[in-house]
């Protein structure tokens, strides 16, 4: 039952409101005015009759609830230690130790405005997901009745800026192969015709590779955790299951390479190091493919994904729909392959141009006589 006492203390008059919480815990909170504590038990009657009732005085940790919260999910084994990551070095130095119900909406937006502007400042991109993950664990604290609301309501984020792929020259794919040494040769043909990601090619095996019909089946990646061993998981969506046909150019120089360099590791990973271990993108980087980009004049920046936009500019080219160019890439909606590659489909404007001129075909007029023209 609530209700509301007069205190008298050190000649100062202040009233205590009680009431009983969900639980059938005794709660109370101390007012200066009458009024404001029968405002507040009425609207915490009203909360417990709606079944919103949140504690006002809840003591609950950020960190201790985001660490609970991100132990319930059901992640994949990348993206658990990848929010575990941003939570550590992007939120928890801020509000780690702050309770839950304290936190305000204008200090969540100082928050994104300092990782934003901040000396080594994050990319707009990574802003937007590191708020994200923020947003998540509030929407599940108001579930659990944690909070009332979520600060993150009405955050203004950066804005990402547009950027368009810029495929690799043809020319330059080539050289990439040609220079590369050649325990890796096969593996940027496979990438460039096949338009497999970098983790797909890496945990590609023996028996997913069908060479009678030149045919390659992508069900799993290499994953690599920090200061595990490297294991093969399911791919990043299930659209990325995917049956992909050989070109005769990337079924021969697989062929090759196995007859080259016969794996001796346990899974029967087709791509190793020079030792038979699985290939670690950080030391495949550092060792291999940045160098390698020196020494074959390419734009500064390409990374292995650019064998990944290559692949798809040839589809297009070549007349390829949007759904057969989502088959092959593993995207999970047209929609991702249209904003991703949309401005490497030819322009409609010509096509317009070009139905209209094919079928129109009129005789060329010929200029009236000059003082004849005709009104």
């Amino acid at each position: 039952m609530a209700s509301i006492e007069k205190r008298l203390r050190h000649g100062n008059t202040t009233w205590l409101a009680r009431w009983r919480d969900l639980d059938g815990k005794q709660r109370k909170r101390s007012f200066p005015r009458k009024l404001d504590a029968q405002r507040f038990l009425a609207t915490v009657e009203a909360d417990l009759v709606r079944g919103t009732y949140v504690d006002p005085n809840d003591k609950t940790i950020f960190r201790d609830y985001a660490e609970a919260w991100r132990a319930a999910q059901v992640h994949r084994p990348t993206t658990r230690a990848h929010v575990e990551t941003n939570l550590r070095r992007n939120v928890y130095p801020y509000f780690g130790d702050r309770r839950m119900v304290s936190i305000r909406p204008s200090e969540v937006q100082a928050w994104v405005s300092k990782l934003s502007t901040a000396p080594g400042a994050l990319s707009a991109s990574t802003v937007q997901v590191v708020h994200g993950i923020v947003a998540s664990i509030f929407k599940a604290a108001i579930r659990d009745r944690k909070v009332a609301s979520s600060p993150c309501e009405g955050t203004r984020l950066p804005r990402k800026l547009p950027r368009e792929v810029v495929p690799l020259d043809t020319a330059v794919v080539e050289t990439l192969i040609e220079k590369i040494a050649p325990r890796y040769r096969a593996l940027v043909v496979l990438g460039a015709g096949t338009g497999m990601r970098q983790g797909e090619c890496f945990g590609l095996t023996l028996d997913r590779i069908d060479l009678t019909r030149r045919t390659l089946r992508v069900d799993r990646q290499l994953v690599l955790m920090p200061a595990k061993p490297a294991f093969l998981a399911p791919p990043k969506t299930s659209a990325s299951h995917r049956t992909i046909p050989l070109p005769r150019v990337v079924a021969d120089e697989l062929a090759e390479h196995i007859r080259q360099f016969p794996t001796t590791h346990s899974d029967g990973l087709v791509f190793t190091d020079g030792d038979g271990r699985a290939l670690r993108r950080t030391a495949f980087s550092r060792l291999v493919w940045r160098p390698l980009v020196t020494v074959a004049g390419a734009p500064h920046g390409t990374g292995f994904h650019d064998l990944r936009h290559y692949f798809a500019s040839l589809l297009i080219r070549h007349g390829e729909s949007v759904k057969t160019v989502q088959n092959r890439l593993g995207h999970a909606t047209a929609a991702e392959t249209l904003d991703t590659y949309s401005h490497l489909w030819p322009d409609s404007d010509d096509r317009t141009r070009e139905a209209v001129d094919t079928v129109l075909t009129l005789t060329q007029r010929q200029p009236h006589p000059a003082g004849n023209d005709q009104r």
